[in-house]
């Protein structure tokens, strides 16, 4: 073995090299004394009037359908009522178990009540953020939050923020990655 080798690297000195402080544990079903941010009530009403239109169109063209020539067709008029039931009990669920919060070095948004999702995106990796408002969430001043990254399993939307909240949160999330990504 030659005597020019370099010598084995020790270990990191954490006085010289300190850690960045950790983020509190994100887990899927605890709180873990992390301030849960929710989104607007209004996005219920937005999914709630989507859905019962598009149940009643249907359920008005299988009503045409069991008086002009299929008497069957009713049990399917009867299906889509009760979907519609079943709508306004799950969507206001739904909505209330979106939650997001922005930690020290990324966001997390957690969604679902039966299938639970956990998406973290670091700062450093946001490319981009987007907002949307079509006209309902327009109408009741709401808009949807989608942070982009390089890899579209990380990157994550927050729908029904309400549009000033949203904007402020654009652009310090943009202001944070730029931040991140410069090595500050």
């Amino acid at each position: 073995m030659p005597d020019s080798m370099p010598a084995e690297p020790g270990p990191i000195d954490p006085q010289r090299y300190p850690l960045p402080a950790p983020s509190p544990a994100v887990t899927l079903y605890d709180d873990g004394g992390i301030a849960w941010n929710r989104v607007s009530p209004k996005l219920a009403h937005t999914r709630l009037i989507v859905a019962l239109v598009v149940n009643l169109v249907l359920m008005v063209a299988l009503a045409v359908v069991a008086v002009l020539w299929w008497r069957w067709a009713w049990i399917g008029v009867g299906l889509f009522a009760l979907g519609a039931v079943f709508e306004l009990w799950l969507i206001p669920r739904q909505v209330r178990a979106i939650t997001w919060a922005e930690l020290g070095d990324e966001v997390v948004i957690r969604q679902g009540r039966l299938l639970r999702s956990l998406v973290a995106i670091p700062y450093g990796r946001l490319q981009y953020v987007d907002l949307t408002s079509g006209p309902l969430l327009r109408h009741y001043g709401l808009a949807t939050l989608t942070m982009n990254t390089a890899s579209p399993m990380s990157s994550g939307e927050i729908p029904g923020m309400p549009l000033e909240q949203a904007e402020a949160l654009r652009e310090r999330l943009m202001r944070r990655a730029e931040a991140e990504r410069a090595g500050l």
